[in-house]
């Protein structure tokens, strides 16, 4: 036996007589320095030996304690026992989680006609598109304030088409989207998002400001196939029902935007993107289109002012081929103008009301776009609009296509 086992038998035989049943680490200690032992962890560090913090065991057999492996046991040899798999059944508890009844769910979702609207640009084809009743998710992408959303909400309006707009924010996530549960009276039930909603009832979906979203997008991917996608917290696969399609709207082509004028705006997955048909870049309307539209909205405020109306396009045409050239940092959208009439109607005074419409930009800008409406109001003949005749009525439009009778709408697409 070497001298370092000696030492660690006498030291467990002192540990013995104590006639303890439990030692602290201090009593150990001082054990230890009675036989001239230095290193304990031999003894502290084996599970056999250890009661709780700082508490160790007094070994009753000195011979199993000194082994290295602290105490072994005799095993004698095992007998394998054949598995044999048992069938339970499981019964059905006839529980299931039920479907909260939302506003979005039980409301006419059709919209409202809009009458001073005026079509223009792609306004044709998004409504033979919804009045196709098919599948055909579309990308509709240009500046802020050109009428993208409207045109898609006037094309359910006027073909009495249901239809749910979502905006999108960097904080919309699958849950905003899809569904969730909600605890309602101490019950779990589960609440349809507007995508699920939109798809349940046939609805047109528009997602607007769709380059806000990014990787939370992805949980629409079948939903842009128009296939059944599944509610995957409920386990419930949803299967479109007969008109159901897809727009979604942005300011950019979900490729980021390069000046930062539109700030949040995401680079889009690729696979998401090439999930929609077409893409369309709506402009700004035509100025025959945009003096008819701002004549509306001063009838809307109780005001007759064609004049107002001409200088106003007028001035919002230059500014935005000013803007094309690289020329200014600015634009003055349509519905900025219809800001300006609005506010117009409140305080009576052009000026005043031009002003507190350009407040939100700096101060160079405003008083540079102020000058330009100064230089127009006083008949500048620098400034003019090409005035286009070519532009198609409303009722044109919808005469344009207008069914033979060989187009019927789904019943599920109405009211």
């Amino acid at each position: 036996m070497s001298d370092l086992n000696v030492i660690r038998k006498e030291f467990l035989q002192k540990l013995k007589e104590t006639g303890q049943d439990s030692v602290s680490r201090t009593e150990l200690n001082k054990l230890g320095q009675e036989v001239g032992l230095k290193s304990f962890g031999w003894f502290t560090k084996k599970d056999v030996n250890k009661l709780s913090r700082g508490q160790y065991k007094v070994p009753q057999d000195i011979s199993i304690a000194l082994q290295p492996g602290g105490a072994r046991l005799k095993v004698s040899s095992a007998k394998v026992i054949p598995f044999v798999p048992t069938k339970i059944e499981i019964e059905d508890s006839g529980s299931r989680i039920a479907n909260v009844t939302t506003e979005l769910a039980i409301t006419n979702l059709v919209p409202d006609v809009y009458d001073n609207y005026v079509p223009f640009g792609n306004f044709a084809d998004i409504l033979s598109i919804v009045k196709s009743g098919k599948f055909f998710p579309v990308f509709v992408s240009g500046h802020s304030g050109n009428g993208k959303t409207m045109s898609i909400e006037q094309a359910c309006a006027k073909l009495k088409r249901k239809c749910v707009i979502v905006s999108m924010t960097p904080e919309t996530d699958e849950s905003d989207l899809l569904g969730n549960y909600v605890l309602i009276n101490g019950q779990m039930e589960w609440r349809d998002g507007p995508v699920t909603t939109a798809a349940r009832q046939g609805a047109v979906l528009c997602i607007d400001e769709i380059d806000y979203g990014a990787q939370n997008l992805s949980c629409l991917q079948r939903v842009l196939e128009g296939k059944p996608f599944l509610l995957k917290k409920k386990g419930e696969l949803v299967a479109p029902s007969p008109g159901f399609t897809v727009f979604a709207t942005a300011n950019t082509k979900g490729k980021g935007s390069d000046d930062g004028r539109y700030m949040f705006t995401n680079i889009l997955n690729e696979a998401f993107l090439e999930r929609f048909r077409n893409t369309y870049e709506q402009e700004w309307p035509p100025a025959s289109v945009e003096k008819k539209f701002i004549i509306g909205e001063l009838a809307k405020c109780g005001l007759t002012d064609d004049d107002f109306a001409t200088k106003l396009v007028t001035w919002a045409d230059a500014i935005r081929k000013t803007f094309a050239e690289g020329g200014c940092d600015e634009v003055v959208s349509t519905r900025r103008l219809v800001q300006v009439v609005e506010t117009l109607s409140i305080f009576g005074d052009k000026t005043k009301s031009l002003e507190l419409c350009l407040n939100r930009f700096d101060d160079e800008t405003k008083i540079s776009f102020l000058d330009l409406y100064t230089k127009v109001d006083a008949g500048d003949e620098a400034f003019t609009v090409e005035n286009t005749d070519e532009e198609k009525t409303d009722e044109e439009v919808l005469e344009e296509i207008k069914s033979d009778g060989d187009n019927e709408l789904h019943p599920s697409q109405l009211t």
